[in-house]
């Protein structure tokens, strides 16, 4: 009767698997990633002042003409949210928020990171979820900053006159939300694009391109050129932080705020779930 071989045992008998990534480790991973960029405290910090400081000098300069204003516009101070949250410093955020919700992805491409990530956590889906979730809490809290920041600054500067009006106001509620929520929309949209793109400068240009300048090219007075218009993320916020807005009928076709607010949702969803597809299919 034949005695069979002992069986070597394996090399790798010995060792132990290492337990998959949980989520909320990838969480606390991307978490470190964009605390550890240098750049990062003082782009919040940044932004968050020179909105704010856009919104001090609108208010000032109502503050300082409002002698010299019609009794009318005296007595319904309609600029009073324009001044909270004006054009040029909201439009400055959103440039700043789209490129660095564009820098969390296309960073790791340029420095080679993203092949260390994708070994250590084969589901890139998880990771790009990660992402987002990252940028957008710290998005939401710097737009929240900033929004509060700028109406209370503006309103405080207003009252003066007599010409703020309160946070108790419905739409100043509504303006409220939707200037804290543009920060975030523009971050994903970005982080979208990186995902999308994978190359910083022409990300940040086609952020730009499509953020800012794309609106400016349809008009509002033909039905299918202002149905585009209304699509957009920068028309919504407008419709949404005006203290009044004209009926459509006029000549011109205007966004209502129940379209402007899933402009405002449909953008980031579709940005993150483009990010998913492609994430997928490509090679990193």
């Amino acid at each position: 009767m034949s005695v069979p071989a002992a069986v070597a045992p394996s090399s790798s008998a010995g060792l132990v698997a290492d337990p998959p990534a949980r989520f909320r480790d990838l969480l606390a991973a991307e978490w470190i990633k964009m605390r550890s960029l240098r750049s990062t405290p003082w782009t919040f910090g940044l932004v968050t002042l020179v909105v704010i400081a856009f919104a001090a000098v609108e208010a000032w300069d109502d503050y300082t003409d409002f002698p010299s204003m019609s009794p009318e516009t005296q007595r319904e101070p309609m600029f009073a949210l324009s001044d909270a949250f004006p054009l040029t410093g909201y439009w400055a955020l959103a440039l700043v928020a789209v490129s660095a919700g564009a820098i969390a992805v296309v960073n790791e491409y340029g420095s080679g990171l993203i092949r260390t990530t994708t070994v250590a956590v084969p589901a890139r889906g998880a990771v790009v979820l990660a992402k987002a979730a990252v940028v957008t809490v710290a998005w939401t809290v710097v737009g929240t900053v900033i929004a509060a920041g700028s109406f209370a600054v503006s309103q405080a500067i207003l009252s003066g006159r007599d010409a703020s009006v309160s946070i108790t106001n419905p739409i100043a509620v509504r303006a409220l939300v939707a200037s804290a929520l543009l920060a975030p929309v523009c971050a994903l949209i970005g982080l979208g694009l990186g995902v999308l793109i994978r190359h910083s400068a022409t990300t940040m240009v086609t952020g730009i391109l499509v953020l800012l300048v794309l609106p400016s090219f349809f008009s509002l007075t033909t039905r299918w050129s202002a149905t585009i218009n209304h699509a957009m993320v920068l028309t919504a916020w407008e419709r949404l932080t005006a203290l009044s807005a004209e009926p459509s009928g006029d000549g011109f076709y205007r966004p209502t705020v129940t379209e402007s607010w899933i402009v405002f949702a449909a953008w980031p969803l579709v940005a993150v779930v483009v990010a998913l597809l492609v994430v997928r299919r490509r090679d990193v």
